[in-house]
């Protein structure tokens, strides 16, 4: 554990910061999951979930948590899955 003031509001702020990415990454990989089952499941609310994805991915990158070639990736992945 630092001693300098300042070095011990990082590690508070670092440790905020870290548990909020977290959330937000577990919240898209979650959106993403949600999706796949109802495809293969054929449920009703696939276009809900699809555009609940899309949004999820785009609010990960708008945060700096995914790369945009990544974001671009997941959702040109997940586009082809609900078109097939």
């Amino acid at each position: 554990m630092p001693i300098i003031k300042s070095a011990i509001e990082r590690v508070r702020t670092s440790e905020k910061a870290q548990a909020r990415n977290a959330s937000q990454m577990s919240e898209m990989r979650t959106a993403v999951k949600k999706f796949d089952k109802a495809k293969v499941a054929g449920a009703e609310n696939i276009d809900d979930l699809y555009k609940a994805a899309i949004s999820a991915i785009d609010r990960a990158h708008s945060k700096g948590l995914i790369k945009a070639n990544k974001a671009a990736r997941d959702k040109s992945r997940l586009t082809a899955r609900y078109n097939k």
